[in-house]
C-alpha cells in the first residue's frame, strides 16, 4: 500500500514551509472555532485545509515553488528577529546588549565588568557603557 502511494505521489509537489504554515493556520482556526462557535472561523479552517491539500497534490512545481519563495521572503526576517530575541532573552543573565550609535550593530558584552569602553566590531566606533 505504501509503495502504491509513493508511486502515486511521484511528480507531485508535496509539502513545504508554506504548506506547513497553512496547516498550522488550519489547526488554529479549527480549534478556535470549536471553542468560540464561529462559522467564519470554520470556513477559514476549511479554506486553509483545501489550499494545503491542493498544494501537496499539485503537479505544477514551478508555481508552487514560486509561491513558497514569496512566502519565505516575508517569513524569514520575522523568524530571524524572533530567534534573535529568544537568544538574547536566554543570555540576559550573563550578557548585556548595546547598539552602536553610528551603525546600529548589536554588541554583546559580559555583565558585571563595571564601566568599560566598547569598540564596535563593524565601524570601530568607541563608546563607554556600564555593564
Amino acid at each position: 500500500m505504501l509503495q502504491k502511494f509513493q508511486r502515486w505521489m511521484q511528480g507531485r509537489y508535496g509539502n513545504d514551509q508554506l504548506g506547513t504554515a497553512l496547516f498550522i493556520g488550519y489547526l488554529v482556526c479549527f480549534f478556535l472555532s470549536i471553542f468560540i462557535h464561529s462559522y467564519l472561523l470554520t470556513i477559514f479552517a476549511y479554506v486553509f485545509a483545501i489550499i494545503t491539500i491542493f498544494r501537496i497534490f499539485s503537479k505544477n512545481y514551478q508555481k508552487r515553488y514560486a509561491e513558497n519563495q514569496l512566502f519565505l521572503k516575508y517569513y524569514n526576517p520575522i523568524k530571524a528577529k524572533f530567534h534573535g530575541s529568544v537568544s538574547r532573552f536566554k543570555q540576559r543573565k550573563t550578557y548585556k546588549f548595546y547598539r552602536c550609535s553610528q551603525c546600529k550593530q548589536l554588541i554583546r558584552v559580559p555583565k558585571g565588568k563595571g564601566k568599560i569602553e566598547i569598540t564596535c566590531p563593524k565601524c570601530k566606533n568607541k563608546f563607554i557603557k556600564r555593564t
